[in-house]
C-alpha cells in the first residue's frame, strides 16, 4: 500500500457516511468530538470546504477548513504513522504566498498537537476549558423567578430574531458565538438534537429578551446534557439573572434524564469561570487554539 496521502474536497452529502464513521471513532476514542459545531454548520451550508484524506482508497482522516480556520483529525486506527504532519503539510502548501495566518483547533489538547503547533509554527493563542458536574437523580425544589421577569421556551418566529440580536451584543468580542446569523440559528434548529423545550428565554417586564440558556442533548448519548450557550444583557448583569438561568437549565438537564451537565467557557472568562466553579462543575479537558506564525520575508 502507498504511504502518501491524498486530500480531496467532498460534499457533505457525497461525504456523510465515512466522515460520520470517522467522527464517531475518534469521539468514542477521544472522549470529545473532534470538530466543533460552527464548522459542521459552515461545511454543511458551503462556506468552509469538508476534505477526506485517503490513503490508497481509505478514508484515514478528515479536515474542515475555510474563513481563516482549520481543524483536522486522523482516524484512531491510523494515528502514530505521522499522517497528521503529512495532512498539515498538504493544506499549509496548497495555501500559498500571501495567504492569511490560519488559526487552527486542537480539542484536548494532547501532546501530539502541541507538537504538531510547534514544527509548524503555531502559537496557542486561546484556551477554551469544558467543564462537567455530576446531576442528581431528581431536582430539588423550583428556583423562584425574579419578579419582573417571565421565562418561557424558544418558539420561533420573532424570538429567533430576539435572540440573534441578544446573542451578538452578549458575545460582541467573541469571533465565532457572536457572528452567528438567523441561518446559522435554523441550521441548527433543523439538527436532530434541538428541542425547543431546551431553549430557555428570559424576558423583561416589557417583554424584552435580556438572557436565555440554550441547552443540547444529543440523542445517542443523553447521559450528558450540554449548557450550549448562554447569556445575559450586560445592563442586567449582577442581578444574579445567569445563576437563575443555570439552576434552571440544570434542573431541566434532569428532566431530561442527564446524568452529567457539561459546558464550554473560555479559560480568561473569569467570572464565568467563578459562577460554573460555585456550582459544582470541574475541569474535564482543555482545547487550545492556535494561530499560524507570520514569518518575515527575506528581503
Amino acid at each position: 500500500m502507498s504511504d502518501s496521502l491524498t486530500l480531496s474536497i467532498s460534499s457533505p452529502d457525497d461525504a456523510r457516511e465515512p466522515f460520520l464513521r470517522l467522527v464517531a471513532r475518534a469521539a468514542l476514542v477521544d472522549g470529545q468530538q473532534p470538530f466543533n459545531d460552527q464548522a459542521l454548520v459552515d461545511a454543511g451550508k458551503g462556506t468552509r470546504s469538508l476534505l477526506l484524506a485517503e490513503r490508497s482508497t481509505t478514508v484515514v482522516g478528515a479536515a474542515i477548513v475555510g474563513q481563516g480556520e482549520l481543524e483536522f483529525v486522523i482516524d484512531p486506527e491510523w494515528r502514530e504513522e505521522g499522517l497528521g504532519r503529512q495532512l498539515l503539510d498538504i493544506l499549509l502548501a496548497n495555501r500559498g504566498r500571501g495567504a492569511e495566518p490560519l488559526r487552527a483547533w486542537a480539542h484536548g489538547d494532547h501532546p501530539a498537537s502541541r507538537r504538531l503547533a510547534a514544527t509548524h509554527r503555531f502559537d496557542a493563542i486561546r484556551t477554551l476549558l469544558q467543564l462537567r458536574r455530576e446531576l442528581p437523580a431528581s431536582a430539588g425544589p423550583e428556583t423562584a423567578l425574579p419578579e419582573g421577569f417571565t421565562l418561557s421556551s424558544f418558539r420561533g418566529g420573532t424570538d429567533a430574531d430576539d435572540w440573534v440580536d441578544l446573542n451578538a451584543r452578549v458575545f460582541a468580542d467573541h469571533a465565532e458565538q457572536g457572528a452567528m446569523t438567523t441561518e446559522d440559528l435554523r441550521f441548527r434548529m433543523s439538527e436532530p438534537w434541538f428541542d425547543p423545550d431546551d431553549f430557555l428565554l428570559l424576558r423583561d417586564e416589557r417583554g424584552r429578551l435580556i438572557g436565555y440558556n440554550w441547552l443540547k442533548v444529543e440523542p445517542d448519548d443523553e447521559r450528558v446534557g450540554e449548557i450550549y450557550v448562554i447569556g445575559i444583557d450586560e445592563a442586567h448583569a449582577g442581578q444574579g439573572l445567569g445563576r437563575y438561568l443555570m439552576n434552571r437549565g440544570l434542573a431541566r438537564l434532569i428532566e431530561r434524564g442527564c446524568a452529567q451537565a457539561a459546558l464550554f467557557v473560555d479559560a480568561d472568562n473569569t467570572r464565568a469561570v467563578a459562577l460554573y466553579r460555585s456550582l459544582g462543575f470541574t475541569d474535564h479537558t482543555i482545547d487550545v487554539q492556535y494561530q499560524q506564525r507570520v514569518v518575515p520575508a527575506r528581503r
